[in-house]
């Protein structure tokens, strides 16, 4: 990375039209005056209703970074960035061919499928469960014959634990399998899945930045509340870690490691682990920031969001102080209890007047149906809140979700 420059610059962001993480990042830029253009995931017939936009194919990594490379022609980059996983292959893939700084092709697809990622972690010295490839037209009962129990079945490249599901028996795998089946096959070709053993222990989340492979680690989350399964919603997450010292040393030793293992050296990294009496196992790790509104919690030195650090970083400015001065932090990802159509939001108002709460966003949007884990892949909203301890934080956002009340019809069943 380590190249600086005095210039004005201009990076290409590259998104979703779903994407809730767009805003956070054109409002980093807007004020480190850096310049933004989108490329934006868009069959060509719709390319019109977004005319700021360069329309995108991120199915076609190749492709999509030849229309990059042609832009970038007469509008020179200094950084492409996915701002998500949704662009990652795109932003490798483009990032290389005009010669800016970024993980290679080959690591950016390791970071997005599950088995691959797991195959290199092995190789790489990593702790790593048993786990095994299938594809959905295996059948079930010899898949199920094979799995150790308990285990978790998962799609190799679905996000925020979406269709990722747990089985103690024969019988409840070969149900899981199926779910999954109808989730990533229901009509079309066969489609790959992993099978993985079960990983006990409790949960955390790392955020980072990879320079020349060196990891900062800018933020270590408690996961509180119970990941053990059939699905695994994530719902709370606190800073800074009450674990104790040596414990985050080998979080973070993990951490590097597993980069490494698969190749990741430049940008963001967001890993998930499990820690137990045998250590710190790397659940998954991917080449990009914490999703959804989560990274609002994060602030660095004076009043620097996290997506200011990551785009000083893409285009060579200097990080500045990289130290939280919060005493503590936490987001609740608000979890769908059902599904149905979500009528009306209650209690909104009284969850933001809890003390120490920083903010309520409801992003489900009334009378639009409403999917829950482990089909879904997203939340009612996120409550923010920030104090003098992570107890009190937890707490905190405990008390404000009890508050908010949730209106949803039941969604009818066609016979």
């Amino acid at each position: 990375m380590g190249r600086v420059t005095d210039q004005p610059s201009r990076l290409m962001l590259l998104t979703t039209v779903r994407s809730y993480r767009m805003e956070a990042f054109r409002a980093a830029a807007d004020r480190l005056g850096i310049a933004v253009v989108t490329g934006l995931d868009l069959p060509p017939e719709l390319a019109d209703q977004w005319p700021e936009a360069l329309p995108l194919s991120f199915a076609a990594p190749d492709e999509a970074a030849a229309g990059i490379a042609a832009y970038a022609a007469g509008h020179p980059l200094a950084a492409i960035l996915s701002v998500d996983d949704s662009g990652s292959l795109v932003a490798a893939a483009a990032s290389r061919a005009l010669g800016l700084p970024h993980n290679d092709p080959a690591a950016a697809v390791a970071a997005r499928d599950k088995f691959v990622m797991r195959r290199l972690l092995r190789e790489g010295g990593v702790a790593t469960p048993w786990f095994e490839r299938f594809t959905t037209a295996d059948d079930p009962a010899v898949v199920a014959a094979r799995a150790p129990y308990p285990c978790v079945v998962k799609p190799l490249n679905l996000n925020g634990s979406r269709g990722v599901i747990r089985a103690d028996s024969p019988a409840e795998l070969i149900a899981a399998v199926g779910r999954l089946t109808r989730l990533i096959a229901p009509d079309g070709p066969p489609r790959p899945y992993l099978i993985e053993a079960f990983i006990p222990g409790f949960e955390v989340a790392l955020e980072g930045l990879l320079d020349d492979g060196q990891l900062r680690v800018l933020a270590l989350f408690d996961k509180p509340d119970p990941l053990d399964g059939p699905f695994f919603e994530e719902t709370i997450y606190v800073t800074p870690s009450r674990l104790p010292g040596a414990t985050q040393t080998a979080i973070a030793a993990t951490t590097a490691a597993a980069a490494r293992a698969l190749g990741l050296c430049a940008g963001p990294v967001h890993a998930e682990l499990r820690v137990n009496a045998d250590g710190a196992w790397l659940v998954e790790v991917a080449g990009r920031s914490i999703g959804g509104l989560c990274s609002q919690v994060l602030r660095f030195g004076i009043d620097a969001s996290l997506e200011e650090l990551i785009l000083r970083q893409a285009v060579g400015l200097p990080l500045g102080d990289t130290g939280r001065r919060d005493r503590a932090a936490g987001v609740m990802m608000i979890p769908i209890p059902q599904a149905g159509l979500l009528r009306a939001v209650e209690g909104v108002e009284e969850a933001a007047a809890v003390p120490l709460i920083d903010g309520v966003e409801i992003t489900a949007r009334l009378h639009y149906p409403l999917t829950p884990l482990p089909e879904g892949d997203s939340y009612l909203g996120f409550i923010f809140a920030r104090g003098e301890t992570p107890g009190e934080v937890e707490a905190a956002l405990r008390q404000a979700h009890g508050r908010l009340r949730f209106a949803i019809d039941p969604l009818l069943t066609v016979l």
